[in-house]
């Protein structure tokens, strides 16, 4: 293989690395070897023979889509329709672009995947196809046990996370006239293969979890496949069953919007369920453990939460950096970054009278885009019309919330905690003991420091 071909005028030459070639003329070889169907030639293979192969790897809509897929490519720019069954040039070709191809590539294979027949589709068949191949990732990483530790969870009612994440990605399709794809009228909307090459060449997970699905479900190639930086391993302390507000599908957006240094690893800091409902607790297991992603769910469902690129301290002043950024994961998925406003990236206090106690991201006292009472189990969203430093909107279901999970995660490289200080905050700083002093308050936090080591 690897010779020209004619394709709609254009010359084609398989991509891929002579021993990468070997092994995907090994699985056309074994694909063909398929006699179940007497129709089928020895230099071809039928739909069948694909499903046999594929096993319960994936869903059989998504294993017709591939099959759609490689049958349409049009070897000659003469061929009328796809073809009975799919040639090795066929499957080569297929393979080679939706694997190694460019934007223009890949948008052909996935015109075709959508619809074999026509050379434009409505948005809803590029919306059910979006949703299908979602759907297929979960389940193929399921089933070869690829969740890195993760559990794969649905949330009560509708709409389904796979459902929330196919959203995601299709709001950022482009149509003819120049709008994104956001209200359910535009559906009806005819999109070409321009459309469909904008749109996977804008979003890079319809690439990903297209090649996911073929390097795990077909099992080709599959040591080109790294899902380090696409699931990052989960680890939970002495190994202990732990469920996490997060199913995959949110691990992975969110995971793909950190520093790519910190997506191969998340370690559980604090769970509400596991640790108790006490903003002490949170306070004392978060701090000085490196960037984290803090993650809550509102009394009404809604799933959302920020990622501070900093380690946590307390102390009255705000902190953090513009990587930081708030995101909402369900009943809608979007991540929210700076926005230059202002530096109100991250707030921790605690155990003062005259300043807000608190866990906060983004905006300001008393209207934070994200905000964690030391009353643990209430908080606030205000974000009227959006939160000014990250332009993110109301991210709980009402404007002052409660919650009954949180979880706290470390992500990347594990921090060790620095050898306990037995100062105050108010000996970190003074300007907050005079404040005190001259109000004529007394500094609570005396009479609980530690005696000093002799």
């Amino acid at each position: 293989m690897g010779n020209n071909q004619s394709h709609s005028g254009r010359s084609f030459r398989s991509q891929f690395l002579s021993e990468e070639q070997a092994e995907i003329d090994r699985l056309f070889d074994a694909l063909s070897s398929d006699k179940s169907s007497s129709h089928t030639s020895r230099r071809s293979f039928s739909l069948q023979a694909l499903k046999d192969h594929v096993g319960g790897a994936l869903p059989a809509g998504m294993v017709t889509r591939l099959y759609d897929g490689m049958r349409s490519v049009d070897l000659t720019g003469t061929a009328k329709g796809p073809s009975e069954n799919v040639s090795q040039e066929q499957f080569t070709m297929s393979m080679s672009y939706l694997l190694k191809g460019n934007s223009e590539e890949k948008s052909l294979v996935v015109l075709k995947m959508i619809s074999p027949v026509e050379s434009s589709v409505k948005a809803r068949e590029v919306q059910k196809f979006t949703e299908d191949l979602v759907a297929s990732v979960v389940h193929v990483l399921n089933y070869r046990q690829e969740l890195r530790g993760w559990t794969q969870k649905e949330a009560p009612g509708a709409p389904s996370r796979v459902q929330v994440m196919a959203a995601q990605l299709l709001s950022e399709m482009k149509l003819p006239d120049g709008r994104k794809l956001l209200e359910p009228e535009q559906l009806d909307c005819v999109c070409d293969q321009a459309v469909i090459e904008d749109w996977v060449f804008r979003v890079p997970h319809v690439a990903t979890f297209l090649s996911v699905v073929i390097h795990k479900g077909l099992l080709v190639l599959s040591a080109s496949l790294s899902l380090a930086t696409l699931i990052p391993e989960c680890h939970v302390d002495q190994g202990r069953e732990f469920a996490s507000i997060l199913d995959v599908l949110s691990v992975i957006y969110i995971n793909a919007h950190l520093p790519r240094e910190q997506q191969h690893r998340w370690r559980l800091l604090f769970s509400s369920e596991l640790h108790g409902h006490s903003f002490s607790q949170l306070c004392g297991r978060i701090t000085h453990q490196g960037p984290c992603v803090a993650v809550l769910e509102d009394h009404n469902g809604h799933v959302f939460g920020g990622f501070a690129s900093c380690s946590w301290e307390v102390k009255p002043q705000f902190q953090g950096d513009d990587r930081c950024f708030l995101f909402s994961v369900f009943p809608h998925m979007a991540v929210y970054t700076c926005t230059g406003y202002n530096d109100h990236f991250m707030y921790l206090n605690h155990g003062q009278q005259t300043i807000p106690n608190g866990l906060g991201m983004g905006g300001q006292h008393g209207y934070f885009g994200l905000w964690i009472d030391i009353d643990f189990g209430k908080g606030h969203s205000k974000a009227k019309p959006t939160c000014t430093t990250y332009n993110s909107p109301q991210l709980s279901a009402k404007e002052d919330f409660q919650f009954h999970r949180m979880e706290v995660w470390a992500v990347g490289d594990f921090q060790s905690q620095p050898a306990k200080s037995n100062k105050s905050i108010l000996d970190v700083d003074p300007a907050a003991k005079a404040l005190l002093e001259i109000s004529g308050r007394s500094p609570h936090s005396e009479g609980l420091r530690e005696a000093p080591d002799d």
